[in-house]
């Protein structure tokens, strides 16, 4: 990374890195899984899900903005849009210039998407959105919103884009770690079919199968993080001196650093071997495997960050502090992009139709 992108790193408290996103850009390495005839890198999304971590790893805030314009929204359109919205979305985004949100909760409809209410009606001049979305990021910087709906045949997803007039902000929340949250409005927005990325139930099937590409990215910005964790633990505890000499002579210490590394590299193994195909190839990574990295890297990057903040004390709990940072950042992986529960109810639904995986998955 660039010597200006490490000065940045810890400082944006959940605001755009505009300037670190460009970089990625500028450098040719960002969004390397979009086509690269919208100007992305045509490579499989194993390249975003390394791309997601290697960012994470060196600021925060840059690798979340990186998952989320690699592999969430933009990848939606790139997988399901017509060449119209394609267009008309993509080549800004992997500019580093526009962002594109993703919103699917709803007062009413957080984890339990087939009770959401914002619906899609077929009309003589198009296609009409009326509805309300709530905890979606990036609004205020955001051109468009990959939305979740409902037509009359079931579930189903478009692109909506922000700028119209239909579209109203509720309220804005701040969450722990300073990123802000929108509730907005939809009425009576009218849309143009090439707008529509999914209908019918296969269509959205698919939609939902790209999810485990989507959690896997989330994991891997998740393992970025405990690996920023811990390597500031070990810099710290071979630096700071106490009853004699480093921390790190101390074996109480040293079975900490151990046990954090190992916590990251069993991680880092899990999501890997989700993500990984036989010929390298991008692949619908398994479900349950996935569900198995989101939940394993969304608490053990919770474990970790709370031991780093453990080991370097007092300064680590002070707002202001790498560590105190990621700490609130880390708390979030455990509800957002599917909860623990959701994760275990899928695991659980695979065993009990399935029975246990063979070998040949591993």
């Amino acid at each position: 990374m660039t010597a200006s992108f490490d000065e940045q790193a810890y400082t944006w408290e959940g605001a755009l890195p505009r300037d670190n996103i460009r970089a990625l850009a500028d450098a040719g390495v960002y969004c390397p899984s979009i086509a690269a005839e919208y100007g992305g890198g045509g490579h499989s999304d194993l390249h975003a899900i390394l791309l997601s971590e290697a960012v994470a790893r060196a600021c925060p805030d840059t690798g979340w903005y990186t998952y989320l314009q690699c592999m969430v929204g933009p990848k939606a359109i790139d997988l399901f849009g017509s060449d119209e919205v394609k267009s008309s979305y993509l080549p800004g985004v992997t500019a580093g210039e526009d962002i594109i949100s993703i919103a699917i909760s709803e007062p009413d409809a957080g984890s339990d998407v087939k009770s959401m209410q914002t619906t899609v009606t077929d009309t003589d001049d198009g296609l009409t959105v009326s509805g309300e979305k709530m905890w979606v990021g990036g609004v205020p910087y955001a051109t468009a919103a990959v939305t979740w709906v409902k037509f009359d045949e079931g579930l189903g997803s478009v692109v909506l884009p922000m700028d119209d007039p239909g579209v109203s902000v509720i309220e804005e929340y701040e969450n722990s770690a300073g990123y802000i949250q929108t509730h907005f409005q939809i009425d009576d927005v009218r849309i143009p079919e090439s707008h529509v990325l999914t209908r019918g139930r296969e269509a959205f099937k698919q939609q939902l199968i790209s999810l485990n590409w989507e959690r896997l990215g989330a994991s891997a910005v998740s393992l970025g993080w405990a690996v920023a964790a811990l390597e500031q633990a070990l810099r710290y505890s071979q630096q700071r001196e106490q009853f004699g000499g480093p921390l790190t002579d101390k074996q109480g210490i040293q079975w900490k650093l151990a046990e954090m590394y190992r916590q990251i590299e069993t991680t880092a193994a899990t999501i890997y071997a989700a993500a990984a195909s036989p010929d390298g190839s991008a692949v619908i990574p398994d479900r349950i495997q996935t569900s198995v990295a989101k939940l394993q890297s969304s608490q053990i990057v919770e474990e970790v960050v709370s031991e780093a903040v453990q080991l370097v004390g007092a300064r680590a709990f002070q707002q202001g502090h790498d560590l105190e940072y990621l700490y609130r950042l880390a708390r979030g992986r455990r509800i957002a992009a599917g909860t623990d529960e959701m994760m275990l109810n899928t695991v659980a639904r695979a065993l009990l139709r399935d029975g246990v995986p063979g070998m040949e998955t591993r």
